[in-house]
């Protein structure tokens, strides 16, 4: 309980506050259905067995060989290149939405923002099979406004776009939050001093707004490094990533070769996150 006589503060004698308890289901589903399975993983990393079987379980490093085969290195490749492609187009799309949102003199910017990031509230496979259709050479815009088709599925172009309309509202709110963090003064004390518009913007509101980007990119990297909804329907399963050989290693009951892949994977994802961790430590672009 706290007490506030005198000017103090005082902790429950437990020294956690009362409404801490609420966080303790969470805390229990958390440890029950992600640190679990991750343990499961872990060990499934150093045995060799057929499925799950406990049984005949004996203990291997074979399954490290996995990360040196061709085909790995390949969907490496792939998921890195297409993951760093998608968030510079997400940044520079991102940060001229937000930019020009944060410069207008709407009144009602956040019902707006609000509309940019809707379709991160719709479900992302209904929508990237709605893209599919529209890259195939008939598809219901040619019907409509007898445009030229897109004959696209299955290709580079067709994952690149898919992605890129996937994640962009992902950097547009961390963009605009740091923005909307800048004091005024500081840009109206740099037009004082005779600097241009264009010097005032990289001077003083883009590395003001560095921490927005930064994490809004690092929303977008994670995961278009790790999903797979997208090159396996856009790209149609002729461009291979890291995130297919996942679901494909799963699927084929290869249990042990899935996880040493998906901790490999975890452990560049939290990278990333204590990176972010790091540079934005109060989190203040991601509220």
């Amino acid at each position: 309980m706290q007490n506030h006589r005198h000017g103090i503060t005082k902790l429950h004698p437990n020294g956690n506050h009362r409404l801490d308890r609420l966080a303790k289901p969470y805390m229990y589903w958390l440890y029950i259905f992600a640190c679990f399975p991750v343990l499961i993983m872990i060990c499934l990393m150093f045995v060799d067995a057929e499925g799950i079987r406990f049984e005949e379980m004996q203990f291997t490093t074979a399954n490290f060989e996995i990360l040196g085969t061709e085909g790995t290195l390949v969907a490496f490749w792939n998921s890195l290149k297409y993951s760093i492609l998608t968030t510079l187009l997400c940044i520079f799309f991102g940060y001229l939405l937000a930019y020009s949102l944060y410069k207008s003199n709407l009144k009602n910017k956040y019902l707006i923002l609000l509309l940019l990031i809707l379709p991160m509230w719709t479900n992302v496979i209904l929508r990237i099979n709605a893209l599919a259709s529209i890259f195939k050479p008939e598809n219901i815009l040619v019907d409509l406004f007898h445009l030229p088709g897109l004959n696209i599925l299955g290709t580079d172009w067709a994952i690149l776009l898919g992605m890129v309309f996937t994640y962009l509202p992902f950097i547009v709110l961390p963009i605009y939050t740091s923005l909307e963090k800048i004091d005024p003064s500081l840009e109206e004390a740099a037009l004082d001093l005779g600097v241009t518009h264009f010097t005032k913007f990289w001077k003083v509101i883009f590395p003001l707004s560095l921490k927005g980007v930064v994490s809004g990119s690092m929303m977008v990297l994670l995961p278009c490094i790790s999903g797979f909804a997208i090159p396996k329907v856009l790209g149609a399963g002729n461009i291979p990533m890291i995130g297919n050989s996942i679901e494909q290693s799963f699927l084929n009951m290869s249990y042990n070769q899935g996880a040493v892949l998906a901790i490999i994977l975890l452990i560049l994802i939290l990278g990333s996150i204590l990176l972010v961790n790091k540079l934005d430590k109060e989190g203040e672009t991601l509220i």
